[in-house]
């Protein structure tokens, strides 16, 4: 009878299986259907280049000992990126697990830069019918926690606290820390309601902040999501690490600028080649100590084998404007630019159980991905229709079954990035400029920095990758650029291939 029971038990599990996959449900992990869900630690850094950190990058100026050290720990993506090459879209993707595009989300809030043509409409805020990511782990037994940046809408209906957190320090309208001091205390910002020590650095608060809610939190599965307002400007670095950093930088000769192609009038645009910033390599290590400080606590409140952790970044490196702080190379361009060096990010997943320690994956992902991922590792159905996919195939070696990413910045940026889209298939990426129609075809395997164009040689490849991205418009109801001063910029919906 005994045995009898084992086989119904086990063709039920195998149905219930089946019925899981074919209807969308979570599927979880083995491992964890006979204890309490996982533990989720999102850490987001604002403007961190993919070359920015050791993991990726040897011979890095800015030293990254923790950030490095959760790479050993885990699995480490070569071809990681953000949905935006700027902020808000990118911030908007990873709560909802969908393309900004689909809610003309397309700039950061509220960027209205003015160019040769009228910038598409925009969206300056998620709308609060979206359900994010916390309010799905909320609904399921999950404390909710966040710190930082949000940059998601201006008014108080749109912040953390209203949009699934129990907690927030620190997220509000402003996209980077432009009251008080600053990156110092006092912060006077809105929603950081306890004053810090005067002089307190920010990211050391943050993360003190977010280290005392998984302290607290011990007997309840949680997200803790710390989203950096580092190393975003303006640039300001702790003075210690600015003396470090000023040594450092004196034994470092070579040419620190080149050009780079710019469509905002005539002029050239200037672009960091060498890493050599003193003030931002002191931002980078104590955004660094700061990721330290909270993996550290996990470890101390014998969390870190039930704990999910995910770092990442919301576009690239700042290479082009403001100081042009960081070199991307050998990636083009940076932030707000839909070259590589714009939209591929660090991206770092310790899985305890699943990832193995060290991994490398070159499966391309995206920020759309990280609501289904966590959704699933949770065991939570999504039951409504989202862009990303769980990444849990990648993590075992196993291809993950998507055809194309797909990017939209209809927008002149501050930065000099000129409005275009762009899609990846493969090893290959198409981009496609909004004011003219131009094409450009890159093979990312032999080609990361996007220097030899291959549109010209391979027709058959671009016609098709172009009507891909085009029908991909369409599926988004994608805005682009509007009329100004009586001349019409070309347009995608009535130029299809």
């Amino acid at each position: 009878m005994a045995q009898k029971n084992k086989l119904v038990k086990h063709i039920l599990l195998v149905v219930a299986g089946f019925i899981s996959l074919s209807s969308g449900v979570a599927d979880v992990p083995a491992e964890q259907q006979n204890k309490r869900p996982p533990n989720v630690v999102v850490i987001l850094v604002d403007d961190l280049g993919y070359m920015d950190i050791g993991a990726n990058n040897p011979a890095c100026f800015y030293e990254t000992p923790s950030i490095d050290k959760l790479a050993d720990s885990g699995m480490r993506f070569t071809d990681g990126y953000a949905a935006n090459p700027v902020c808000s879209p990118t911030r908007y993707s990873l709560m909802t697990g969908k393309y900004p595009t689909r809610v003309a989300a397309t700039n950061f809030f509220s960027g209205k830069r003015a160019g040769k043509f009228r910038p598409a409409p925009l969206n300056n805020k998620m709308p609060v019918a979206e359900t994010t990511l916390a309010q799905l782990l909320k609904a399921n037994g999950y404390a909710t926690f966040f710190a930082g940046k949000w940059h998601l809408g201006d008014t108080p209906e749109t912040y953390p606290q209203n949009r699934g957190f129990d907690v927030n320090i620190g997220g509000w309208s402003r996209g980077g820390p432009y009251t008080g001091n600053k990156y110092f205390a006092p912060f006077k910002n809105p929603e950081i309601k306890v004053e810090s020590p005067e002089g307190e650095h920010l990211p050391a608060r943050l993360a003190r902040e977010t280290s005392r809610f998984i302290a607290d939190n011990q007997d309840r599965p949680f997200l803790a999501y710390l989203s950096f307002y580092s190393v975003h400007t303006p640039l300001m670095g702790r003075p210690d690490l600015v003396r470090k950093y000023n040594k450092k930088a004196a034994a470092i000769n070579g040419e620190e600028f080149a050009s780079e192609e710019q469509v905002i009038g005539n002029k050239p645009r200037k672009v960091r080649i060498l890493q050599k910033h003193a003030v931002y390599a002191a931002m980078v290590e104590a955004m660094d100590e700061a990721v330290g400080s909270v993996l550290n606590q996990l470890e101390k409140s014998g969390l870190a084998d039930n704990t999910i952790v995910f770092f990442t970044s919301d576009n690239g490196g700042l290479s082009t404007s403001e100081g042009s702080p960081t070199s991307n190379l050998p990636l083009r361009g940076g932030k707000g630019w839909v070259y590589e060096g714009g939209i591929r990010e660090p991206w770092i997943v310790r899985y305890p159980g699943i990832t193995q320690p060290g991994t490398v994956s070159d499966q391309p992902i995206c920020s759309i991905d990280l609501l289904p991922t966590i959704s699933a590792a949770a065991g939570i159905e999504v039951k409504h229709a989202i862009d990303g996919i769980d990444l849990r195939p990648a993590f075992d070696d196993q291809p993950l079954g998507r055809d194309s990413l797909f990017w939209h910045y209809p927008h002149y940026s501050n930065q000099g990035g000129f409005p275009g889209g762009a899609i990846r298939r493969g090893n290959y990426k198409l981009v496609e400029r909004y004011e003219d129609g131009r094409i450009h075809l890159f093979n990312l395997k032999k080609d990361a920095g996007e220097q030899t164009d291959l549109s010209d040689e391979m027709p058959d490849l671009v016609k098709s990758m172009r009507a891909e991205l085009h029908d991909w418009y369409l599926s988004v109801d994608a805005k682009f650029l509007q009329p100004k001063d009586g001349q019409i910029p070309w347009n995608p919906k009535s130029n299809r291939p």
